[in-house]
């Protein structure tokens, strides 16, 4: 879903590939020198590795992180009003409307969904030692315990309802573990919006649109940090615990690429078949192009005018029906982003040592689907919004450390069930409303 259209976004993307590598190769090669065996006694280099790693290194990777997690309020609340408000023209639309956000919405569901159950199963943070696995737990949770503490450990269904509706907004604002009050009143505004002239909310829409602009603009400059950051970042890990957490991210990465993977030759490709009447073999002849548009650009909104383009010229959706799908699903429809959060969001409750009960896992679902809908089409739009859905499950933000440096990959490859998605709910649309669709 990231934007890196510009060379200047290419190029930053690998500078983040190369502090990665930078940073993982350093930290591994000073641990192997110097860390003893398990159990065993420190020695003074080591020591001092420590230190070096502790208090010089990792202050700039968590400013890295802290300049992320500033910008999540503003991102949060302005483009959730701003969408929902914006769907005043979807209402007007009447049926065709309805059934493009009944699709979004299911689709997007099933793929947190399936990204859950993805990790559940594969569990790839159990694929290390328990005793690395409490060394990891050690590094991370103590940085958290203030944001988390209170956070829901206990509390059933109907509890966690109620919190949803925040009785005092600015509070829900200025604490992490209340920001999804935060995201029910932005929700609330907006469909109220809907309900008054635009010439009513046009002052308030044009201040959030104008503070949106420049929080994302706040987020690119922190994002120029991030090679350096992400380096910081892993070698600080790499050094303490060596191989086993570039083991550790490897799972993720493995976990994180075969649920895409998955999701989009299985589900995306059933869907076509049974809702766009199109062979898998037709289907993907069709939109060849699209698909490598949306791995090379990385965004949804870039990759927009290809997916209009294959609707109408590749499968025959009329202009119509394409040019109303098409712009919102590239805002509202990040089926590939939501399937990435869920993996996200397990895979590091496991490495913190928390079980998410069925009632948390249903609310990663539903954030997934609010956060996927509100991330910015900026490079690293999605990690704040990320961090806010593990604040509320009560898992350490601080573990994105673990999987900043491979998330540039991953982002590549979600971008593409993306707009595969939007592609389908066209050719969806276009058999209901009655158009041949081309054989």
């Amino acid at each position: 879903m990231d934007d890196p259209t510009q060379p200047a976004n290419r190029s930053l993307a690998t500078r983040i590939l190369l502090g990665l590598v930078v940073g993982a190769v350093a930290g591994v090669a000073l641990n192997l020198q110097f860390a003893p065996a398990l159990g065993g006694e420190k020695s003074a280099a080591y020591v001092e590795l420590e230190w070096w790693a502790d208090k010089i290194v990792k202050p700039f990777g968590d400013l890295f992180l802290r300049l992320l997690f500033m910008v999540v309020v503003p991102i949060v609340f302005c483009s959730l009003f701003l969408g929902v408000a914006g769907l005043g023209s979807v209402g007007k639309v009447g049926r065709l409307g309805r059934l493009t956000m009944q699709w979004f919405l299911g689709t997007t569901a099933l793929a947190a969904s399936l990204g859950l159950l993805l990790v559940a199963l594969v569990r790839p943070a159990d694929r290390i030692s328990p005793a690395v696995a409490a060394m990891v737990q050690e590094q991370y949770a103590g940085q958290a315990q203030e944001k988390i503490a209170g956070a829901q450990q206990s509390k059933n269904w109907l509890e966690m309802l109620v919190e949803i509706v925040p009785d005092n907004v600015v509070g829900a604002a200025g604490d992490n573990k209340k920001l999804l009050g935060l995201i029910f009143f932005a929700l609330i505004l907006g469909m109220a919006a809907t309900r008054l002239p635009p010439d009513r909310t046009r002052v308030l829409r044009e201040l959030l649109e104008t503070l949106y602009d420049l929080s994302i603009k706040v987020l690119g400059w922190a994002m120029q940090l991030a090679p350096l950051g992400v380096a910081c970042l892993v070698f600080h890990s790499a050094a303490k615990l060596g191989l086993d957490v570039m083991r550790l991210v490897g799972w993720y990465f493995v976990t994180a690429m075969g649920g895409l993977v998955l999701y989009q030759l299985v589900v995306v490709t059933a869907l076509a078949w049974w809702f766009g009447g199109m062979s898998p073999r037709r289907f993907y002849r069709g939109c060849r192009t699209l698909i490598v548009t949306a791995f090379s650009t990385s965004s949804s909104g870039a990759t927009m005018p290809t997916t209009i383009r294959t609707a109408v010229d590749e499968f025959g959706a009329p202009k119509e029906v394409a040019g109303f799908v098409m712009p919102l699903g590239a805002t509202m429809n990040m089926n590939g982003t939501a399937l990435f959060e869920g993996v996200s969001v397990l895979f590091l409750a496991q490495v913190a040592g928390k079980d998410l009960g069925l009632g948390e896992q249903m609310l990663v679902i539903g954030l997934a689907v609010l956060t996927a809908i509100g991330a910015a089409g900026v490079p690293g739009g999605s990690l704040p919004l990320l961090a806010v859905v593990l604040m509320r499950v009560g898992v350490p933000p601080e573990l994105l450390a673990l999987i900043l440096g491979v998330d540039r990959l991953v982002d590549m490859t979600r971008t593409i069930p993306n707009v595969t998605s939007d592609l389908v709910c066209s050719l969806w649309l276009s058999r209901r409303e009655g158009h041949p669709l081309k054989a």
